[in-house]
């Protein structure tokens, strides 16, 4: 068994129906560019009727059609935000609770101490986040259940390096099902490669169909701090 290999994160997604919500954060092979993707899916007529939308810090999330949204409290969010030479990425609004708990001096890890997973039950869906520093360098949390009746929640964070070439694949669920089973394990380690358009397209076309929503990509040079975004809708 090799413990470091490195998995195709197209050929994780395509075998994969459902895996919820995920966030990949990663460096080009280059070394020159730091990497974060946030994708959504969704089986309800309520998750699907979404789409990404660009902020002046990030992105939100929002209806495509108001008309058909029942409950905003656990879609509707800014997965996306700048908080000074840092980036945050989640999949819910504890967005706001790590960028409010930086500005009080909190770290990362301290901030999102006060959250905990989704009130969905019985799926209990995971909390992911993930945070950028200005070296490229990246921490990874996931708030789930403890147990199937959602008793306790169980707190994971994760610190690593800038590699070359490499990321980390952090989703809210193993696969589909009834209820949905939450992500188990460490992130996954995936290659990262391509350009931003490249690896956009990637990222989209090996999303399951059906399920997938939106994506969003970012490519910050870690040289000169330029950056570039991309969005797909499925919804347009």
């Amino acid at each position: 068994m090799d413990i470091y290999a490195v998995h195709s994160l197209p050929e994780l997604l395509e075998n994969n129906p459902y895996p919820g919500r995920g966030i990949v954060i990663g460096t080009t092979e280059d070394g020159r560019y730091n990497v974060v993707a946030y994708f959504i899916m969704g089986r309800s007529v309520n998750s699907r009727n979404r789409i990404f939308a660009e902020e002046p810090d990030g992105i939100r999330t929002e209806a495509f059609d108001p008309s058909l949204l029942s409950d905003p409290s656990l879609i509707i969010y800014h997965p996306a935000r700048v908080y000074g030479d840092t980036f945050i990425i989640t999949n819910g609004n504890q967005t706001d609770t790590i960028r409010d708990g930086l500005a009080e001096g909190k770290s990362f890890e301290e901030a999102l101490r006060t959250r905990e997973f989704e009130p969905d039950g019985p799926n209990f869906t995971p909390r992911i986040s993930g945070i950028v520093y200005a070296d490229g360098s990246y921490w990874m949390s996931i708030l789930k259940s403890a147990d199937a009746q959602g008793s306790a929640c169980v707190r994971e964070t994760f610190e690593f390096p800038a590699l070359k070439g490499t990321g980390h694949f952090l989703h809210t669920y193993v696969t589909d099902g009834n209820p949905i089973p939450s992500f188990v394990g460490e992130p996954e380690r995936v290659a990262v490669s391509g350009d931003i358009d490249t690896f956009t397209e990637t990222v989209w076309n090996h999303l399951n169909e059906a399920n997938k929503i939106s994506l969003y990509v970012r490519y910050k040079d870690l040289q000169s701090g330029e950056v570039s975004e991309r969005i797909i809708n499925k919804n347009k």
